[in-house]
């Protein structure tokens, strides 16, 4: 029962709040002084549902797009490891806990960077770049302990496949979908349930007391929720929707033997 209160106060914030004030008291005031127009209802539509419904598409594939990638580097490192304990003769524990303890550093410092600030991405990125650093120069020592010159030429390109994800994780975390399109829904998400107020006024004429203000509640309830479910998608790695990208180090490492 908490899970479902906290996914509907994901939704319905303090925002909800205020556009809801906001659109009741328009309405109040032209129900008072009798201003009523019969405003067009496909103008919702097109200036503020259609927005928002397209950013949330983009936002939900760039998820998709970053979940995907994300288990490119957990398939490419367990690979790797793999390759430690299947491609020598009789491979060292050492180098089994040497393996495991570079793609523990390597998640936690992408962890580190997609769960930082965007403005702090210059220096986060540095730890993330020396774990790849750290785990070619691995591979390279495994040519001593009898590893073949093709089996190495292999990690690396698991290695390589690992360093292309993350460049397309990061540019997911990097930039967002259109900022002038968020700033224009945003825009009208506040203005339409004011502006709205005379129609509200008309529509209701035949509602029974207290119903007035079903409608403008409504309206802005379900403006407000669609803008706060884009805006959740929005950073699929910020922690603090349903829907972001958790990085289980811990699992992951558990589960490579």
């Amino acid at each position: 029962m908490w899970r479902l209160f906290k996914r509907i106060f994901l939704i319905i914030n303090w925002k909800t709040f205020v556009i809801t004030f906001l659109s009741i008291a328009s309405t109040a005031f032209c129900l008072h002084f009798e201003i009523k127009a019969d405003f067009p209802l496909t103008l919702i539509g097109t200036a503020i549902v259609f927005p928002i419904v397209f950013s949330i598409g983009g936002a939900y594939k760039r998820r998709e797009v970053a979940l995907d990638e994300y288990g490119s580097i957990k398939a490419h490192g367990r690979a790797l490891y793999f390759a430690v304990s299947h491609w020598l003769e009789n491979p060292p524990q050492d180098l089994k806990v040497e393996i495991k303890s570079h793609l523990e550093n390597l998640l936690n410092s992408c962890t580190k960077v997609f769960t930082s600030p965007v403005s702090d991405l210059e220096h986060t990125e540095k730890g993330v770049y020396q774990n790849f650093h750290e785990l070619s120069e691995f591979i390279k020592s495994m040519r001593s302990h009898g590893l073949p010159s093709g089996e190495a030429s292999r990690s690396n390109q698991f290695l390589s496949k690992m360093m292309i994800s993350f460049e397309r994780i990061k540019h997911i975390y990097q930039y967002r979908t259109p900022r002038t399109l968020r700033t224009y829904s945003d825009i009208f998400i506040v203005v339409l349930p004011i502006i709205y107020g005379p129609h509200f006024a008309e529509s209701v004429t035949s509602y029974s007391y207290g119903l007035q203000f079903a409608v403008p509640v409504l309206f802005s309830v379900i403006l407000v929720a669609l803008d706060n479910i884009q805006s959740h998608l929005e950073n699929p790695f910020d922690q603090q929707g349903e829907d972001d990208v958790h990085i289980s180090v811990d699992k992951y490492i558990r589960n490579l033997a």
